[in-house]
């Protein structure tokens, strides 16, 4: 995994989660994969620096978790708008998804090995 964040600039992890009913989940991961992630990607927003995707299985469902990496709040905000908290979550997704945050976290990435 490459360094996040220019050198001397430590980065930022923007987090997101969401949650599926288990019989929407393979849909909703396939949905990220081929689509959503790839099309982020097609942008080259600069100072993004690529996307995790996190998944486990919960008794009532299953709960995705996506950290995206960018070299500063300014590359998220140059990436997200000027409301760089909100969560942008397109109709097909939000057609599978049962809940997820309305808002993205940002967090100072403070080690990454």
């Amino acid at each position: 995994m490459s360094c996040v964040g220019a050198p001397g600039q430590p980065g930022i992890a923007r987090i997101w989660h969401g949650r599926t009913s288990a019989a929407n989940a393979d849909a909703y991961e396939r949905l990220l994969q081929r689509e959503i992630f790839p099309a982020i990607a097609a942008r080259n927003s600069p100072g993004f620096r690529g996307i995790e995707l996190l998944r486990r299985t919960l008794d009532d469902g299953v709960e995705f978790v996506t950290i995206m990496r960018f070299d500063s709040l300014d590359a998220v905000r140059a990436f997200a708008g000027s409301d760089y908290e909100a969560a942008v979550i397109p109709p097909a997704a939000r057609a599978l998804l049962d809940r997820f945050d309305a808002r993205s976290a940002h967090y100072t990435v403070s080690e990454l090995r």
